[in-house]
């Protein structure tokens, strides 16, 4: 029963009982008097159990409040100790992750250097044996068969690749991709040519030739959409847009990365900076 029900049946008595006075002359009975002290007393202990009842409800429902307070504040805390771990974890696995490739980098660059000195070495004429002699004035010719002739003077792909490395280190960018571009002219099926065409974009990139450099980052993912090196150049054609403020194509770069190569690190980087953008 709610409270303005309690107080419409307190007014009902006393219009009961008005109304017993005004019919008896305005003299009301004993029995009267008494009938409307019943149901004014009456109205009261409805009223005084009423807001009992709601004063109980009242407690339960601030009880489980705090309840369901403390329990979500306990799965915050939960959620943020799990979070701050995983993203210790992840921080962790990048850590062994970036010594692994810095490791398989050097141990790539290691073998690249022997193979070009293996073929520079094989580009040098090997001398031939002096005659032999039998006698006086006599000589034997040397037979057809240990005749080595001379390799070619144009280096191999390795040299090339090698010698495009070195001046890319020493900041001869034109120097690097000329070396870098005859090789892709000479040995365009080499295992090389995308590894070359993504080095003349960074020698344009370290010049500040942003656009000669996104096209030849694009020229990687074209080309050579299998190699590392695609996933690695769309990721900085995304952050050469986004430097320059051009958001639309950043964006339009990163979401093509991650549909590419989802599993890629670089996709992993353009989804944080895709949530950044947002």
């Amino acid at each position: 029963m709610t409270r303005q029900t309690l107080r419409g049946g307190i007014r009902r008595a006393a219009v009961a009982a008005a109304l017993a006075w005004a019919t008896t002359g305005c003299f009301a009975s004993i029995a009267q008097v008494d009938e409307v002290r019943d149901e004014v007393n009456v109205v009261r202990t409805e009223t005084a159990a009423s807001d009992s009842v709601r004063a109980m409800q009242m407690v339960q429902i601030l009880s489980n409040l705090r309840a369901i307070n403390d329990s979500i504040a306990a799965l915050s805390t939960r959620l943020n100790r799990v979070r701050a771990d995983a993203q210790g974890d992840i921080r962790g696995l990048r850590q062994e992750v970036n010594q692994v490739q810095e490791i398989s980098g050097q141990s790539q660059r290691r073998l690249q250097e022997m193979r070009a000195t293996l073929d520079q070495r094989n580009r040098q004429p090997t001398p031939q044996s002096p005659p032999l002699t039998r006698a006086a004035g006599d000589t034997i010719p040397a037979p057809q068969s240990a005749v080595i002739r001379p390799a070619e003077d144009a280096p191999g792909a390795n040299e090339l690749f090698q010698l495009g490395r070195d001046q890319l280190l020493r900041g001869g960018n034109r120097a690097a991709r000329a070396a870098f571009a005859d090789l892709l002219n000479r040995f365009p099926s080499s295992e090389l040519a995308a590894d070359a065409q993504f080095y003349i974009a960074e020698a344009y990139a370290a010049e500040g030739n942003t656009a000669a450099a996104d096209t030849a980052y694009a020229s990687v993912v074209s080309g050579y959409g299998e190699s590392p090196r695609a996933s690695t150049a769309l990721y900085k054609r995304g952050v050469m847009q986004q430097t320059a403020g051009r958001t639309s194509a950043a964006r339009r770069h990163y979401t093509e990365l991650i549909r590419r190569y989802p599993s890629s690190d670089e996709a992993e980087l353009a989804r944080e900076r895709l949530r950044l953008l947002t």
